[in-house]
């Protein structure tokens, strides 16, 4: 993909689709659309959590338009490119954002959410590319940008399923880069962002008897949301948008076993001590009550300057327990 130097291109008038737009970091991006003056086409599942997002983008001065959307059914996504069409005859940019997650011990997860994690989250995206890329190819520009996260590099413990989407994407995507590669004004990318103080984990699926509130390093989905139109003016393959992304995927690159394992291990500690009663959360249904950006902290939110510190401290940390490991392998 040819790089685009114009990091000055105005969004005005612009018509953007965002996929699971009704909370989260989908509501911040329609926001952040919103206040770049685009036409914002929000998709959800929900109508009462619609309907509220499009009544936030309204009054940011924008027209906007929620279309009722299950990602997983082709033909919901097909209406709902359809309709973005209706604007101006056209689609400037296309978010893959809705997903869902399901944790636990593999095979105590119900196989038809299994099944649906595939299908919103995998067949998700590719809906959103199968009917984007088609206008894209037609007007001879356009952009996708697809939120995979850093589960697209990397295994969430105990989220065998969702992992397997994420990678997936990532894969899928790869080789769409391949196809469009003749058409300079045509760009696919790719964001892995960390995870989320975002209402998303708190719509979760869990049936492993721990009920999570968000880690106080957690990304903050503005920030996210605002990646999502840098990228949106000056597109790139890739970005990981957050300090925690890039050091989590560099650590897990250079000690896969140990990370996946030590993490696995924690969770199962937790396990032990812990017993919500199982949730399937929003996997088969619309995502409940609250219906907006954030969710809740475990702690108080800290400072960005205070993230940098503490994760260039776990990096560290995770590095000294491998070599520490190892060396105590090679004594033995």
């Amino acid at each position: 993909m040819k790089s685009d130097h114009n990091i000055d291109r105005s969004l005005e008038g612009k018509t953007v689709v965002i996929t699971g737009g009704s909370s989260g970091v989908g509501r911040a991006a329609a926001e952040a659309f919103a206040l770049e003056g685009c036409n914002v086409v929000i998709a959800a599942r929900g109508k009462e959590a619609l309907d509220e997002t499009v009544a936030l983008c309204r009054d940011l001065g924008v027209v906007a338009l929620g279309i009722p959307t299950d990602v997983s059914i082709a033909s919901d996504v097909q209406n709902l490119a359809n309709k973005a069409m209706q604007f101006n005859g056209r689609i400037d940019i296309w978010v893959n954002n809705a997903g869902v997650m399901a944790s636990g011990k593999f095979e105590e997860i119900p196989m038809d959410l299994n099944e649906q994690v595939i299908k919103t989250n995998l067949f998700g995206y590719m809906h959103g590319a199968y009917n984007s890329l088609p206008v894209f190819k037609k007007q001879k520009e356009g952009i996708l940008i697809n939120n995979i996260s850093i589960g697209g590099f990397m295994p969430a413990p105990y989220s065998a399923v969702y992992s397997s989407t994420k990678f997936g994407i990532r894969g899928m995507m790869e080789c769409l880069h391949g196809e469009i590669s003749d058409f300079p004004d045509i760009h696919i990318c790719n964001i892995y962002p960390q995870i989320q103080r975002s209402t998303g984990n708190m719509h979760s699926a869990k049936f492993s008897g721990l009920d999570f509130k968000i880690p106080p390093l957690a990304a903050d989905p503005r920030d996210t949301a605002a990646k999502f139109v840098e990228l949106a003016k000056n597109p790139r393959k890739e970005m990981f948008p957050d300090t925690m992304s890039k050091i989590l995927t560099s650590v897990y690159k250079l000690f896969p076993k140990p990370v996946i394992n030590t993490a696995s291990a924690g969770m199962r500690l937790m396990m032990k001590v812990k017993n919500a009663p199982s949730d399937s959360g929003n996997i088969l249904q619309p995502s409940p009550e609250p219906h907006r950006i954030y969710g809740e902290t475990i702690l108080p939110v800290v400072s960005k300057k205070t993230k940098i510190a503490a994760l260039a401290g776990l990096g560290l940390g995770l590095a000294f327990m491998f070599l520490k490991s190892k060396s105590s392998a090679n004594k033995v």
